[in-house]
């Protein structure tokens, strides 16, 4: 075998699991944008242990206090540190992300499957329930259910996780009409496999990377949602700390005390900004056609 030949029956004998973690290394953008994300984590695990001061702990001596070598982040109109309220706060906006896109995908994705593989009409009334379900704004709905819901941050992660199932639904019937052709599910309906049985152990594990760059472009969105319910009242309820609870306490202070949106409005845009490039360095990492190009 040459040299020239050789890396690629090397990439030929390569795993699928291996080839795609390759290709994302390779993203630098989408491989930045997970150590972004990995930071976030690591700061809401740890916030117990590394927030200088008690994020709802008041104090009338140091109302707004401008950032300092004290304050890094300045105070807010309570008296509380704000860096300390950024960093509870990312507990908040991660965990609103993850469990609403996890309820979202327990939600949208076996209503999806099912559709698919019944067909009739089963398939008609789930996707004109869903159509009708994405035919509204985002988040418009969001507001409506978290509003009917009542505010609480367990009803925001409600309403977005059902907010965001259709377009779990959409693609997962979708994948399901693709796969349903093909010999192999045709071969595993032949043996007897019940219809359940088809699905989530045929059908499901060929639809997972789609789902999972579907799920990490979620988060990115339910984050954003989470801290406009949190701004509009409907999500975390004062003195617990929230990005969008500390925007709105902000908009009062722009002229004042600008310090006080600054703070969390950029770890808004920067969370959703590593979410988004790690969802798009996932989708082209788990391209098949990747190497074709």
């Amino acid at each position: 075998m040459s040299a020239s030949t050789a890396p690629v029956a090397l990439a030929r004998g390569e795993s699928p699991t291996r080839r795609a973690i390759r290709r994302f290394i390779r993203h630098r953008l989408a491989l930045a944008g997970f150590i972004v994300v990995l930071a976030f984590v690591l700061v809401a695990i740890l916030a117990p242990w590394i927030a200088p001061y008690d994020p709802i702990e008041t104090s009338w001596s140091r109302i707004r206090r401008p950032p300092s070598e004290l304050y890094w982040f300045g105070t807010d109109e309570n008296g509380r540190d704000v860096l300390s309220r950024v960093i509870w706060g990312a507990r908040a906006s991660l965990m609103a992300g993850v469990v609403s896109v996890v309820g979202a995908v327990l939600i949208g994705v076996p209503l999806g499957l099912l559709a698919g593989l019944a067909g009739g009409w089963v398939d008609a009334l789930i996707s004109r329930i869903a159509d009708a379900m994405l035919s509204v704004p985002f988040l418009i709905l969001a507001i409506a259910l978290a509003a009917f819901l009542g505010p609480a941050l367990e009803n925001a992660m409600l309403a977005i996780a059902i907010t965001a199932s259709p377009i779990f639904v959409r693609l997962a019937r979708g994948m399901a009409l693709d796969a349903k052709s093909t010999d192999w599910v045709e071969a595993a309906r032949s043996l007897g496999n019940p219809p359940w049985r088809t699905a989530f152990v045929h059908v499901l594990p060929n639809i997972i990377p789609p789902l999972l760059v579907q799920s990490t472009l979620s988060i990115a969105e339910a984050i954003i949602a989470e801290a406009s319910l949190s701004f509009l009242g409907l999500g975390q309820q004062p003195p617990a700390p929230s990005w969008g609870s500390m925007l709105n306490s902000a908009q009062r202070f722009l002229e004042t005390a600008p310090w006080l949106a600054i703070a969390p409005g950029a770890a808004i845009f920067v969370v959703v900004l590593a979410f988004n490039l790690m969802g798009d360095g996932l989708r082209d990492a788990l391209d098949p056609r990747a190497d074709r190009r």
